[in-house]
């Protein structure tokens, strides 16, 4: 979620406006390696919401950034699995607020 720190302010707090731009400089064969196994994804996962709770953020703010990243691999990548082709079918047919407990359910899911 938070490669290199690039999306954290001076002040040490998260700028969900980068999530996007973050993601999207990720080495290819970094993200196929974390993208192509789903157990893969939730230690990457689980590593970067114990960095962010170590950085002060809430359940709320993990759950933000995670549903910027949701959509960002919604919108840009292809699942690789048949755990990503279910979130994405369900981050389809969501709307704003069940997109948001989706990612709070994944926050939890890796804790």
């Amino acid at each position: 979620m938070m490669e290199n720190n690039h999306m954290m302010t001076k002040n040490q707090e998260v700028d969900t406006s980068k999530v996007e731009e973050t993601v999207s400089r990720m080495d290819e064969g970094k993200k196929d390696e974390i993208l192509s196994n789903f157990t893969e994804f939730k230690s990457y996962l689980h590593k970067r919401v114990q960095l962010g709770e170590k950085l002060g953020m809430d359940e709320e703010a993990l759950a933000k950034t995670a549903e910027k990243v949701a959509g960002y691999l919604a919108e840009h990548e292809e699942p690789r699995n048949a755990e990503e082709n279910l979130l994405k079918e369900l981050w389809k047919v969501g709307d704003q607020e069940q997109r948001h407990k989706l990612a709070h359910m994944l926050v939890n899911l890796v804790k």
